[in-house]
């Protein structure tokens, strides 16, 4: 059974990552969102929140689970089992970072990380802009996979 992480402190519920979420359902058996909690990071959201609206996404899929975690991404992987990460690479600059990171988890670890692009059309959609355009007002629908019930408070 191969299982899998998807980590980070970002909001992942943008369509550029849930793109990466459904491809990596396409080699893996099990997917788990790992939310990194950093009170620190400038988030849309708080953790409590993001993993309720991640959760809800997912409900219906028993080959995902969303949890928070507060450790390093590898120990984490190991906690639940998981044998994979999975990252998700918007820019040249990500790739070659998170290619270092890899090769780290890989030597060190012995965990292995597949990097995905998010697909041409999302490249430009992050957290970091939708929290943007939230900021200004504006309509972020385009940006959010259809059944996200995203609860702004203002």
């Amino acid at each position: 059974m191969t299982k899998a992480i998807f980590p980070g402190t970002f909001d992942p519920f943008t369509t550029g990552h849930y793109s990466i979420v459904e491809r990596a359902l396409t080699f893996v058996d099990h997917l788990t969102i790992a939310i990194g909690i950093n009170d620190n990071k400038r988030t849309c959201f708080p953790t409590a929140k993001r993993l309720a609206m991640i959760s809800r996404l997912y409900a219906d899929n028993p080959r995902v689970d969303v949890q928070a975690y507060d450790c390093l991404t590898v120990d984490f992987a190991r906690e639940v089992g998981a044998n994979l990460i999975i990252r998700g690479i918007r820019t040249v600059k990500d790739f070659e970072y998170e290619e270092t990171i890899a090769d780290i988890n890989r030597r060190l670890h012995g965990v292995e990380t597949i990097l995905l692009f998010t697909l041409p059309e999302l490249t430009c959609v992050s957290s970091s802009i939708v929290r943007e355009l939230l900021s200004y007002g504006k309509d972020i629908s385009p940006f959010i996979p259809e059944g996200l019930d995203i609860d702004i408070e203002t």
